[in-house]
């Protein structure tokens, strides 16, 4: 007896969490996504923005993602990730504006942050923020450009590694790049 009571109730729950079932699941957003495997790409016009709202908070112009500072980036990325190291940008002609005009991107100005074992871009732009000489590079008033990339290798400690570069507008055209 105490069943046909309980019936019509579970049938009532049943329903209402089947109808719960069917509601939209909210996606996280990209900055928190997980790029430690071997194919994340991170979100570089979330980047863009993140980066963006920082500077005018600071009085600064906006950054816009440059396709060439995307791939010059993701390079860098990559080959630190390959070597386990960011000692690797260090090395003499890996300088961003000396990359840049190797990629036809030819400016007066260019930086880079570049870093290891963050996982999202919410962890890379909250330690940028927090050291000084990064957070100085975020705030260059003379950057107007961005790229971003990171590079993934899984037996290091580190396993995510970054490039960010922050570049002035060019000042020619770009060359064709073979």
């Amino acid at each position: 007896m105490a069943f046909r009571r309980l019936g019509p109730a579970f049938l009532l729950a049943a329903l209402a969490l089947a109808g719960c079932a069917e509601e939209p699941r909210h996606q996280m957003p990209s900055f928190y996504r997980n790029l430690g495997t071997p194919t994340a790409v991170v979100d570089a016009a979330m980047a863009a923005q993140m980066i963006s709202d920082y500077r005018a908070n600071n009085g600064l112009p906006p950054v816009a993602v440059d396709p060439v500072l995307v791939d010059v980036a993701m390079a860098q990325a990559r080959l630190m990730a390959a070597k386990e190291s960011v000692d690797v940008s260090l090395e003499a002609g890996r300088e961003p504006i000396v990359r840049l005009a190797k990629a036809g991107y030819v400016t007066n100005h260019a930086i880079e942050n570049v870093s290891a074992g963050y996982r999202t871009l919410a962890e890379a732009f909250s330690g940028f923020r927090e050291s000084k000489g990064h957070n100085a590079k975020l705030l260059d008033p003379q950057v107007r450009r961005i790229g971003i990339g990171t590079g993934y290798s899984p037996n290091s400690k580190y396993k995510v590694f970054w490039s960010i570069i922050l570049a002035a507008e060019p000042t020619a055209p770009a060359a064709p790049t073979n």
